[in-house]
């Protein structure tokens, strides 16, 4: 699916099942551009299957990149896109440890896939983020517990293009109905809160508690 910051809904991309799951996915794409938040759908190695108007929105201002876009995989998004700070919010802390999380969870259950073997090379190749997964994504999940590492229900920050919304949190809702369920799919909405902000102490006993600086130093 080529990534589109508006205007004509893409078509899904190729996915697993059959032309009756792919009609499926069609029928969904309609449900999910009616729905006034950043939604898409997701396979377990977070490639993107459908996304909405309000989550092109989103990241319009995102850079192109072969194979990081957030149109293209979240997870990859996450964690190598240049850009992503620029709209997740306390990045490090709220978004990549999680994912980190997530992927090594994932790799755990799908031992000889390709494609998170891949991801796990890449991740292999930046110090930082290698000694992040192998001993600093340990250290948080046994300071803060698994449940930090869930995405649906948490709340994380954003930086929001659309100045009506600027910087704020917003609440992630996973669902996964039946048919998605068979196809390994999931779907991610990101629910904008209208609440204030917390306040720079929060913030700063936020990040102490889930930054990077948790991560031992690399030998």
């Amino acid at each position: 699916m080529a990534y589109q910051a508006g205007g004509q809904r893409p078509a899904p991309r190729p996915g697993p099942g059959t032309s009756e799951a792919q009609a499926y996915l069609q029928d969904y794409a309609v449900l999910l551009d009616a729905v006034p938040f950043p939604s898409l759908v997701v396979d377990h190695r977070w490639d993107v299957l459908l996304t909405n108007g309000a989550f092109r929105t989103l990241f319009q201002g995102v850079e192109p990149h072969p194979t990081a876009h957030p149109g293209v995989n979240f997870q990859r998004f996450v964690l190598f896109h240049p850009d992503a700070a620029a709209i997740l919010g306390d990045h490090e802390a709220s978004w990549c440890l999680p994912m980190l999380a997530d992927h090594a969870a994932t790799a755990e259950r799908h031992p000889h896939d390709p494609v998170l073997h891949a991801v796990r090379r890449d991740i292999a190749q930046d110090p930082i983020m290698d000694a992040a997964y192998r001993q600093g994504v340990p250290h948080w999940l046994r300071a803060v517990g698994e449940k930090a590492a869930r995405h649906d229900g948490s709340v994380r920050p954003l930086l929001h293009p659309d100045p009506r919304w600027g910087a704020t949190d917003c609440r992630l809702v996973v669902e996964t109905a039946s048919v998605l369920e068979e196809m390994e799919c999931r779907r991610l909405t990101f629910v904008l809160r209208e609440a204030p902000r917390a306040t720079g102490r929060d913030r700063r006993a936020r990040r102490a508690a889930g930054h990077l600086r948790v991560v031992p130093a690399a030998d």
